[in-house]
């Protein structure tokens, strides 16, 4: 039987540490690889575009990460570092990182709470609603097109949860999980006019 979803991932949203200082970046970015793995099985050209902005985003917030590891041990900390610096390289990866996880979170929470909707349906409404108003025509083509290779719901949910019965009821805490922790970026980026000229 082919790994699901809880085969290859190593760190949960809802295992994330949050502290005084914020988000633990190195569990963030642990969950957000799985988010990485997630695309992989699926096997879809559809998500492609999505998967390669996640993992360059991941590799750059990383980056910042992996220069101090203490000083940046919370995603606000690198926010607060980079913060009217000229290079803040971390600081927009964390963003469009954010937005391409906020499409998956909504795509897949529509798709959790509509059970006869597709995944093409979902996931176009979700990048309606999230990445559509930060892209240029082509882009928006090119997600459009994307949505045709997307796999049916049946099989989706197959090689996520497999036969496992509470498959989709894990895959939803996950998902509110993930959308907890999206909610105090967007607060956190909000608040001090992070994402200004990004």
């Amino acid at each position: 039987m082919p790994p699901t979803l809880d085969d290859l991932i190593t760190r949960r949203f809802q295992d994330v540490s949050i502290s005084n200082d914020g988000i633990s970046t190195s569990e963030f970015l642990e969950a957000a690889e799985g988010v990485v793995k997630l695309f992989d099985i699926l096997e879809s050209a559809a998500f492609y575009p999505v998967k390669s902005d996640m993992t360059t985003n991941i590799a750059k917030v990383k980056a910042k990460y992996d220069s101090d590891p203490k000083a940046y041990d919370t995603l606000q900390k690198i926010v607060l570092a980079e913060a009217g610096s000229k290079d803040r390289t971390a600081t927009q990866g964390l963003l469009w990182l954010k937005r391409g996880l906020e499409l998956t979170a909504m795509g897949l929470k529509r798709n959790l709470d509509n059970t006869e909707e597709e995944l093409s349906v979902s996931f176009t409404e979700a990048y309606n609603n999230t990445l559509k108003q930060f892209h240029n025509f082509i882009v928006k083509k090119m997600f459009s097109v994307a949505m045709l290779a997307c796999p049916d719901r049946k099989s989706f949910y197959l090689k996520v949860g497999g036969e496992k019965e509470d498959a989709n009821l894990r895959l939803l805490e996950w998902v509110n999980a993930l959308q907890d922790l999206l909610n105090q970026l967007n607060v956190f980026y909000a608040q001090g006019s992070y994402d200004k000229g990004l």
